[in-house]
């Protein structure tokens, strides 16, 4: 009598651990599922930034638009959606607010396929369709979508021909970016490359110089000759550049400073020296 209790009590552990199991792979399942859905879908919020998407051509698979929301740019948007046969859904303010991950989403969010990255060749290729010396910008981990939004709306003004990224440690291209970008992104070549270092090696080979900015140089942004073929390497918001892409640089910038905050934020030193570059070229 006492086996049979004892191969009950048996039977009943393996079947909770079987149980315990199945959840386990199920939620693993649901995740890879939510996962799987990020990928294929993001999408795309504000006026301003779905007017760019709209005016690009490139895809959108719908529009949402909160319920009664039918003044300025509002009109605008669901003019040339209606042109373009692209879907407009209206929801309630409630539902609205729910679905936007930004705040100050302006009752507009466009739902569009994943951001598509591009190869090193297409960004060399931007330049010689141009008759351009190539002129990259090179994110060594920048982490925060907001910066990486401003950099890409920078380098666009600036006529930076693409921006490379590394795949891990650090941020991707998505709808925060493209809101802070005011919709730059739409017109910048990115590509997210596995390994910065070998891709700055390569860019080398290619007859580009790579700048590095560090703030433990000597040499000031101003006083570096930055025409010709260049590549510029902009570091991570607290760590700056890695040893390893630091050391494959051909030469090293600093930015002055003169108060008692010893850095910039990232996306303001990416402006000080993109702009000393487009001077230069200017000259």
């Amino acid at each position: 009598m006492k086996n049979i209790k004892n191969n009950y009590k048996q039977k009943d552990k393996n079947k909770d651990r079987y149980n315990r199991e199945q959840k386990d792979a199920n939620n693993k399942k649901q995740n890879y599922k939510n996962e799987e859905e990020r990928n294929y879908e993001d999408q795309v919020e504000g006026r301003n930034s779905v007017l760019e998407l709209l005016e690009s051509n490139k895809d959108i698979n719908k529009i949402f638009i909160t319920k009664g929301e039918r003044h300025g740019s509002i009109n605008k948007i669901i003019a040339i959606a209606k042109e373009k046969n692209i879907i407009i859904v209206e929801k309630d303010k409630r539902k609205m607010d729910e679905m936007a991950q930004n705040q100050n989403y302006q009752g507009v969010i466009a739902i569009v396929p994943p951001f598509e990255y591009c190869e090193i060749e297409d960004i060399l290729e931007e330049a010689k369709q141009k008759n351009e010396d190539p002129f990259i910008l090179i994110l060594d981990g920048i982490e925060d979508p907001h910066n990486l939004g401003s950099i890409i709306r920078t380098a666009e003004t600036a006529g930076v021909h693409g921006i490379i990224i590394p795949k891990r440690r650090a941020c991707a291209v998505n709808s925060t970016v493209n809101k802070v970008s005011v919709g730059a992104v739409e017109h910048m070549k990115v590509a997210r490359v596995t390994n910065i270092y070998d891709s700055i090696q390569k860019l080398k080979e290619l007859g580009l110089w790579i700048c590095g900015t560090d703030v433990n140089t000597d040499k000031y942004y101003y006083n570096q000759d930055l025409t010709g073929a260049l590549g510029i390497v902009i570091g991570n918001e607290g760590a700056g550049m890695s040893d390893k892409v630091r050391k494959n640089c051909d030469f090293l910038v600093k930015i002055p400073m003169k108060g008692k905050v010893s850095s910039l934020n990232a996306a303001v030193s990416t402006g000080i020296v993109l702009y000393e570059a487009v001077k230069q070229r200017l000259i």
